[in-house]
């Protein structure tokens, strides 16, 4: 029976499999086997966050509907074949500096992805292109090692997609809790990687909300740019703003950081 089939992969610790896994190991027709499937996930004992990728549910989970998202995005982004780490403020809250738990676990990869949707959970995919090159950290997660962004490539992305983050406001909350994970020797190879635009507004940000000499590498990298001015909120108007002389930072927009 394929109960017993996924019993016995549970009781191995696995915790996902795809429908070709199923196929190999079970001798009966393609209908047959796509039936049972349908009942189990009407049981809940499995999940089907993706077409062909199937998450066995423990009963603990069973409210939930699925795995937490940590324990089988590693799986799911194996079975896409594609590179990826957890990043923006799913990364924030594996570095401490989740001012509030995001309802979103949000993942970063190299493509375009819909959002998927399994139970309770929702993962969102915001798009990198250089994905691969971003440095990452390796964190446990009961179902086995799980990749996210460091606390500089976190800082960065959090910039660089503020609309996927509450905006600036929000991103200037969880900076500042994130800035004492933050190296500014790492940040520089980091920033490397990264829009100019991106570093100037961090740089802001950092010296607005942080003390200390976080800011002291980056302002020399974005110096030696010479980057054009470029405003705090892209979206707002620039009329009469002032500029930060030192990123060359239009303030277009007043900063309330929640510290």
């Amino acid at each position: 029976m394929l109960a017993d089939f996924i019993n016995a992969m549970a009781a191995k610790g696995r915790s996902s499999f795809s429908y070709k896994d199923i196929e190999k190991q079970m001798k009966s027709s393609s209908m047959a086997i796509k039936a049972a499937l349908r009942r189990l996930q009407k049981k809940g004992a499995i999940a089907m966050p993706y077409r062909g990728f199937y998450v066995i549910v423990p009963p603990e989970y069973r409210a939930l509907g699925s795995l937490p998202a940590e324990q089988f995005i590693p799986d799911l982004m194996n079975y896409l074949g594609e590179i990826y780490y957890v990043g923006l403020l799913s990364a924030a809250e594996y570095h401490g500096a989740a001012h509030q738990r995001s309802q979103i676990f949000q993942v970063v990869a190299a493509k375009s992805r819909r959002s998927v949707r399994c139970g309770k959970i929702k993962i969102d995919f915001i798009v990198r292109k250089n994905a691969a090159k971003i440095p990452t950290q390796n964190r446990n997660t009961p179902a086995g090692i799980i990749k996210i962004s460091t606390p500089e490539a976190t800082a960065l992305d959090l910039i660089g997609y503020a609309n996927h983050c509450g905006g600036i406001n929000n991103v200037a909350t969880v900076l500042a809790e994130l800035a004492e994970k933050i190296d500014s020797k790492r940040l520089i190879a980091v920033a490397k990687l990264s829009p100019i635009a991106w570093v100037q507004r961090l740089g802001y940000l950092l010296d607005l909300i942080v003390k200390g000499d976080k800011t002291e590498d980056i302002a020399a990298y974005v110096k030696n740019k010479l980057p054009v001015r470029i405003s705090l909120m892209p979206s707002n108007n620039i009329k009469g703003a002032k500029m930060d002389a030192r990123w060359r930072v239009l303030i277009n927009a007043k900063v309330e950081a929640d510290i």
